[in-house]
């Protein structure tokens, strides 16, 4: 059967599958919270910058999650919003794909548009595979990041959902501001996850557009928000925050955070 194959082994994270478990091992300690979140909110650099803070995000989730992990990830390249219904390669093995939620959301399967280096759903793969090994995937790149195409996308997951009668968990996958001082970085992140937390995206979208927050997955966010409202969630609550320069001491940053919608 045709796989997704990783394509960012090596460069974002480690494709030595032995080594990859060490860094990976070494992020999940000590044990976080079992927080039963509808949703989390994770970064997708390269796991020497934002590794950490992913993994608090996946902390907060039962390792025994055996339901489906609906990723959103932002198309970096301008695709349109699609899904893929292929299994996922990566160092530790294949995650399968729930095939049958994939394709009731009702949106484009583009397998091609998912073949390409796209970050921003391929890093989350190895904390899915090594977490919780008996999980399944629907990888959706989202093009169009505009409240309306958040609000069709969120729509769209519940009923699927629901169709479905999935146990489902939605991973917003998105880093912050980008390449800006540091001070700055932190102010303006800080004040754009101000309204995640109480699950306010008109606000979300107001600060990102009044602040000028360079966000790459500003649509991920507030499509998990809103599909996570539906199923019940009262409220964000923040895990952890930093930025690049925590890790390199370079002025210019971007800035990372971990959130879990419960």
């Amino acid at each position: 059967m045709e796989n997704r194959l990783c394509t960012m082994a090596g460069m974002f994270y480690p494709k030595e599958p032995g080594h990859l478990e060490q860094v990976l091992e070494m992020f999940f300690q000590p044990p976080q919270e079992d927080l039963h979140p509808f949703g989390i909110i994770v970064p997708h650099a390269g796991y020497p910058y934002s590794g950490s803070v992913a993994a608090r995000g996946y902390g907060t989730i039962d390792p025994g999650f055996s339901g489906t992990f609906i990723v959103i990830g932002p198309s970096h390249r301008g695709y349109r919003t699609c899904v893929s219904a292929l299994p996922w390669e990566t160092p530790l093995g294949i995650i399968p794909n729930d095939e049958e939620l994939s394709r009731a959301l009702g949106i484009p399967v583009d397998e091609d548009a998912h073949q390409e280096d796209e970050n921003s759903l391929e890093t989350q793969m190895p904390f899915i595979k090594y977490r919780f090994p008996r999980a399944r995937i629907t990888p959706v790149l989202m093009g169009d990041q505009s409240p309306e195409e958040a609000g069709r996308l969120s729509d769209a997951i519940l009923q699927a959902i629901r169709r479905t009668k999935r146990e489902a968990i939605i991973v917003a996958s998105s880093d912050f501001s980008h390449y800006i001082p540091q001070k700055r970085a932190e102010e303006i992140d800080a004040k754009a996850i101000e309204p995640i937390l109480s699950l306010d995206t008109n606000e979300f979208y107001t600060r990102i557009r009044d602040l000028r927050v360079s966000a790459c997955g500003v649509g991920p966010i507030a499509a998990m928000i809103q599909a996570a409202s539906g199923l019940g969630a009262r409220k964000g609550i923040l895990l952890r925050y930093m930025t690049s320069g925590d890790v390199t001491g370079d002025p210019e940053v971007v800035g990372y955070a971990a959130i879990a919608v419960i």
